[in-house]
């Protein structure tokens, strides 16, 4: 066992590292080619953070866990409201600018409720089975565009300095982004694998597993840019970064997940997204209580219990 959970920290770590360096790397070609910086920030470094949920949820489609699938998807995300905004908010309220109150939040949240309506095709469709099929898929990922289009149009030029981007050597930037993909590919398997198999050895779901452990390993990235960006008075960095993760997760991992295989829904999870919805709903209000457009830390410690109470609800769900 300490051998299985060995292998299961190399492998969120090799995750881990294996995006930075794809980011790095990434970022230097765009800026070789004279790609603006702040179109790097909204593309490159914001799907870098989410590169280890997509690695590991395509690695759980193909290998057939498809609750680990949808469990890293819907677990990050809670991890991400109720964990990493609540610690940020904990060591310092943190304000929001008016564009991710306005329209980011409102994506997030609307991305949270498209997840669950296409989950639950018995129950709204009549169908036979509860299922992320191939065409829920197509509209997510037309949806991920729609997403990033908008991004484009409403962003403003005034946060490009926002995104430091180092311009290295072309093969640097070559071994940077190989060992990137290598290292991704790597952790991804170990993770998968490891999981299952700690999972299996306690008699646990992989749903369990998914919404817990991967679910917090493989959003080690985003808590990293939000603690930092928090402590260094970055709120912009520190919200926007998991807003944007959230809506990534479910409108390109998930799209491009059940685009390569269907991915079955079990309704036991339609809590989990529930929650989701409601945290949202909760970040989203929270803008207008007290100072306006404000995380206070009173807030931030109701995130951080509101998880602390779930993990107990899913140990005893499992």
């Amino acid at each position: 066992m300490l051998i299985l959970i060995l292998l299961l920290a190399i492998g969120f770590g090799l995750l881990v590292k294996g995006a930075d360096l794809l980011v790095d790397g990434s970022s230097s070609v765009a800026k070789r080619f004279n790609i603006p910086e702040i179109v790097i920030g909204l593309t490159v470094v914001a799907f870098g953070t989410s590169t280890p949920e997509l690695v590991v949820s395509i690695i759980s489609d193909i290998s057939g866990h498809n609750e680990i699938v949808l469990g890293n998807v819907i677990g990050s995300n809670l991890f991400n409201i109720l964990v990493i905004l609540g610690i940020s908010g904990l060591i310092f309220p943190l304000t929001i600018q008016r564009n991710s109150v306005w329209k980011e939040i409102p994506c997030s949240l609307a991305a949270a409720i498209i997840l669950l309506i296409l989950g639950n095709d018995i129950f709204l469709f009549n169908a036979q089975q509860n299922v992320l099929s191939t065409v829920d898929g197509i509209i997510l990922l037309f949806l991920f565009l729609a997403f990033v289009l908008c991004i484009f149009v409403f962003s403003k030029t005034n946060i490009t300095n926002q995104f430091s981007v180092t311009l290295y050597p072309p093969m640097k930037t070559a071994i940077f982004i190989i060992a990137g993909f290598a290292g991704l590919f790597l952790g991804g398997k170990l993770v998968v694998d490891n999981a299952v198999t700690i999972a299996h050895n306690f008699s646990l779901s992989e749903k369990f597993i998914g919404l817990t452990i991967i679910a917090a390993g493989t959003s080690l990235p985003e808590l990293a840019t939000s603690v930092v960006a928090a402590y260094k008075k970055r709120f912009d960095i520190s919200v926007g970064n998991i807003i944007g993760s959230n809506i990534f997760n479910i409108f390109l991992i998930l799209g491009i997940s059940s685009s390569i295989k269907e991915i079955p829904y079990n309704s036991v999870l339609n809590f989990d997204v529930g929650l989701l919805i409601l945290a949202t709903l909760f970040l989203f209000f929270t803008m207008f209580s007290g100072k306006k457009r404000q995380l206070d830390r009173w807030e931030s410690l109701l995130l951080v219990l509101a998880y602390i109470a779930y993990l107990v609800y899913l140990f005893f769900r499992k």
